[in-house]
């Protein structure tokens, strides 16, 4: 791929949208407020669906667990957390009911080893590349 057309700093994963499980919550609340699912992700970002839209410039913390965890170690199991920033909202999904497709780019990993675990889990091999 020609890296000057290609404005992302990290290599995006797909994702099977419906057994990659995203809890979202606002940074003002203690509990993971939405639940969804991912499309594709990378060390920098994610695509997703939620059930509720979120303001493109709100601040989120998200929990992601990612398929085929239950091959592996226990710590490597856990969930990746991370705070991020909603970038944008499919208009689209906006008016029609169901799911809202939306996008974030992650500020920072919330816990230790989440940004090492995340990297590892898409460097397996398990995961394709998205175009």
């Amino acid at each position: 791929m020609d890296r000057a057309k290609d404005r992302r700093r990290h290599t995006r994963y797909v994702l099977p949208s419906m057994y990659t499980t995203v809890e979202v919550r606002p940074l003002d609340s203690e509990e993971f407020e939405w639940k969804g699912h991912a499309y594709d992700i990378s060390e920098g970002g994610m695509r997703f669906e939620l059930d509720h839209p979120i303001e493109p410039g709100t601040k989120i913390a998200v929990r992601v667990q990612l398929p085929g965890a239950e091959r592996l170690q226990l710590t490597e199991r856990r969930p990746v957390y991370v705070f991020a920033n909603v970038v944008w909202v499919e208009p689209d999904d906006l008016e029609q009911s169901g799911p809202v497709r939306m996008a974030c780019t992650f500020t920072r990993f919330a816990m230790p080893g989440d940004r090492e675990r995340l990297q590892g889990r898409l460097s397996s091999g398990r995961y394709s590349r998205a175009a």
